[in-house]
C-alpha cells in the first residue's frame, strides 16, 4: 500500500509541476497578447475617436431640431390666452352692431381693455412709466427735444409719445419720448 502510496505522490507531483510549467506558458502567452500592436492601437483609438464624433453629431442634430421645435411653438401659449379675448371682440362688434347706448360700450371696450391688458401682464408684460423719469437711453428713444418749461424738467422726459414695456425685466420696445 504504501508502494501506492509513494507512486501515485510521483504522479501527483508530476502533474503539478507539468500544470505549473503550462500556467506560467500561458501566462507568457496572455502577456504576449496583452501588449497590442501599433496598428491595433490606432484602430482602438479611430473607433473610440469615430463613436465619440458620432455621438457629438447625434447630440447636436438633437438640440438643434429641438431648438426648431421649441421656436415653432414656442408663441402657443400666448395666443391660445388671447384667443379667448379675441372672441370677446368679435361678441362686442356683433352686440355694438344693435346697441344704441354708448355708456354700454365704453364699459364693454374697457372690460375687454382689462382683460387683454391682465393677460398680457399674467404672461410676464410690464408697462414702461417714463414720464417724469430722467431720460436713459437704455430705455428710451428720444423723438424731440424742447426747451425745458422750467429747471426741475432739464434732461427729463416731458412725454410720452408711445409706451416701452418690458418682458420679465428685458425692454422689448422701448419708449418713444419728448425731453
Amino acid at each position: 500500500m504504501s508502494e501506492e502510496k509513494e507512486i501515485n505522490e510521483e504522479l501527483n507531483q508530476e502533474a503539478t509541476d507539468s500544470t505549473t510549467g503550462s500556467t506560467v506558458d500561458n501566462a507568457a502567452e496572455e502577456q504576449v497578447k496583452a501588449e497590442p500592436t501599433a496598428e491595433e492601437r490606432y484602430a482602438e483609438l479611430n473607433d473610440k475617436f469615430l463613436r465619440l464624433y458620432s455621438e457629438f453629431d447625434n447630440y447636436r442634430k438633437r438640440t438643434n431640431k429641438e431648438k426648431i421645435d421649441l421656436i415653432g411653438s414656442a408663441s402657443a401659449g400666448v395666443l391660445k390666452d388671447l384667443i379667448p379675448v379675441l372672441d370677446d371682440f368679435e361678441r362686442a362688434i356683433a352686440n355694438n352692431e344693435s346697441s344704441e347706448d354708448i355708456a354700454v360700450l365704453k364699459e364693454g371696450f374697457h372690460l375687454i381693455y382689462n382683460k387683454f391688458k391682465t393677460t398680457l401682464e399674467n404672461k410676464g408684460l410690464k408697462a414702461m412709466n417714463a414720464k417724469g423719469e430722467t431720460f436713459d437711453s437704455e430705455l428710451h428713444e428720444a423723438i424731440a427735444n424742447i426747451p425745458a418749461p422750467d429747471k426741475k424738467m432739464v434732461g427729463k422726459v416731458i412725454d410720452d409719445v408711445e409706451k416701452g414695456y418690458y418682458l420679465n425685466e428685458k425692454v422689448i420696445r422701448y419708449a418713444k419720448v419728448v425731453v
